[in-house]
């Protein structure tokens, strides 16, 4: 179902919420360049699924709402165009405005993929809201490695994701090796992503028994 948050500055940003109403663990979201669209909400449910309260926040509601693109050259250069647009900071505070309407009391991890990644990246190692935290392909973490982070992180890479090289990978590892980190061999980015062309689905139900394990040990 979709909600309304309320970011720290005021800003009002849609949601989608699901999971069941004894959920074990609570988990933000985040979503790819693409907005909240029919992937990331089959993401939310696949964890709901799992047992967790999950909310994934529209991040594009900064500068224009309702944003659900594809994966066409020109939705990639949309979504990129949109990120753009939006302080990281803010990002930071839509965030933590999801983690407070997640159920009270329970435990609670970020999970992102692609910009999500990144920003996953982020809600650990610039707050102290979330006792776990995974990032699937997150293009911008390599620039923030040397942030310490606040709670456990395990990161997702493909091998020749051709926008994130394995320099940045074995920079991150190098800078933080507490992170617990997998490469893909053969993988490139946005590998976890059913309606994508670079989809390898042995690969994603391996990096998704990872997370869910590593979501049960640490929330």
């Amino acid at each position: 179902m979709q909600i309304t948050l309320t970011a720290a500055d005021g800003h009002s940003l849609a949601a989608y919420r699901a999971g069941p109403s004894d959920a074990k663990a609570g988990l933000v979201i985040v979503q790819e360049i693409f907005g909240v669209n029919r992937h990331m909400r089959r993401v939310a449910d696949s964890f709901a699924a799992a047992g967790y309260a999950v909310i994934c926040p529209a991040l594009f509601d900064r500068t224009e709402r309702g944003v659900e693109l594809g994966y066409t050259a020109e939705d990639v250069t949309r979504g990129r165009t949109l990120r753009g647009k939006i302080d990281e900071h803010l990002t930071l505070l839509d965030i933590l405005a999801a983690a407070g309407a997640l159920p009270a009391g329970l435990p609670r991890g970020i999970v992102g993929y692609c910009w999500g990644g990144t920003v996953s990246w982020h809600g650990a190692v610039r707050s102290s809201a979330f006792q776990a935290a995974v990032g699937w392909y997150g293009g911008g973490i390599a620039a923030a490695r040397e942030e310490k982070p606040r709670c456990p992180v395990q990161l997702h890479f493909g091998e020749v994701d051709g926008s994130i090289p394995l320099s940045d990978v074995s920079a991150i590892q190098a800078a933080r090796p507490e992170v617990e980190v997998f490469v893909y061999p053969g993988a490139g980015h946005g590998f976890g992503c059913e309606e994508r062309g670079s989809y390898v689905p042995a690969d994603a139900e391996v990096a998704q028994e990872r997370t869910l394990a590593f979501f049960k040990k640490h929330l």
